[in-house]
């Protein structure tokens, strides 16, 4: 009797179509891999086209296969494209139509910002169209315990790293509101993770309101983040909330053009 996926419809996707859509369902599998029939099944390709697909990309380097579990697995062919497209990625660039949907649908200030070690730098902005609003000084340092920015790319780290950051950082005060307290800092972050955004009233610039929420690139490291800002009248509770989850879907977005691919939510 036929195997069930040799009598699927016929696929009317050509050849390459076929082979891209094998890599790219590894690559969602990573690092575990997957069977012949796994990828027949997903794909819904006949069994006999998929293996031949599998064995012609193991030929081409662009896939390897484990011999003791006959799951295939990205190869170095694939790491190199990957690599290469990696290194002609302009992150600002790229976010930049996200940041000016924000300010289309928020009418407050966009930026991104990158992590540079234990601080992080600003190096874009959409600017709101107010008469009043606010405006950050691109390329300048800030530490990453004081502000909405900051403070989503530390609640993204890693729990040693959070760590690290506490023990060999001092908790500076920029403005009145910053947080200094390692304990109020850790339950900050506790916070920020099971939300997925970060908030601040006035922590890094007096009289600023501003939501962020962490970007990640396809290894699962901490780009940097986005946020919006703006005078803090017009940042109240539910515009917080509004504008907190609005941030977090585009910080989503834009790691997903970075290739990321998340496990599981932050915080989960």
């Amino acid at each position: 009797m036929p195997d069930a996926a040799e009598m699927t419809e016929p696929d009317s996707r050509s050849g390459l179509a076929r082979a891209v859509s094998v890599i790219n369902l590894l690559a969602e599998s990573s690092p575990d891999g997957m069977g012949v029939s796994a990828v027949s099944r997903e794909l819904q390709l006949p069994k006999t086209v998929a293996h031949r697909i599998l064995k012609e990309l193991v030929a081409l380097a662009f896939l390897r296969v484990d011999e003791s579990t006959k799951h295939y697995h990205l190869g170095p062919g694939a790491l190199r494209v990957g690599m290469a497209a990696l290194r002609g990625l302009d992150v600002p660039v790229l976010a930049r139509p996200y940041l000016r949907r924000l300010v289309q649908e928020t009418g407050e200030t966009a930026t991104l910002s990158v992590r540079q070690g234990w601080e992080r730098v600003y190096i874009d902005q959409v600017l709101s169209p107010h008469e009043i609003r606010m405006s950050v000084p691109l390329g300048t340092s800030h530490p990453l315990h004081a502000g909405s920015s900051s403070k989503a790319i530390l609640a993204a780290l890693s729990d040693e790293e959070i760590q690290e950051y506490l023990d060999s950082r001092p908790l500076t005060s920029i403005t009145g509101a910053t947080i200094t307290s390692r304990a109020e800092l850790r339950a900050e972050i506790t916070r920020i993770r099971e939300v997925g955004y970060a908030t601040s009233l006035g922590e890094r610039q007096s009289g600023a309101g501003s939501v962020a929420a962490p970007v990640f690139t396809v290894g699962g490291d901490v780009f940097g983040s986005i946020s919006l800002c703006g005078p803090l009248d017009r940042f109240g509770p539910a515009v917080f909330r509004s504008h907190g989850e609005l941030v977090a879907k585009t910080a989503r977005e834009v790691s997903a053009e970075l290739g990321h691919r998340p496990q599981k939510a932050l915080g989960a």
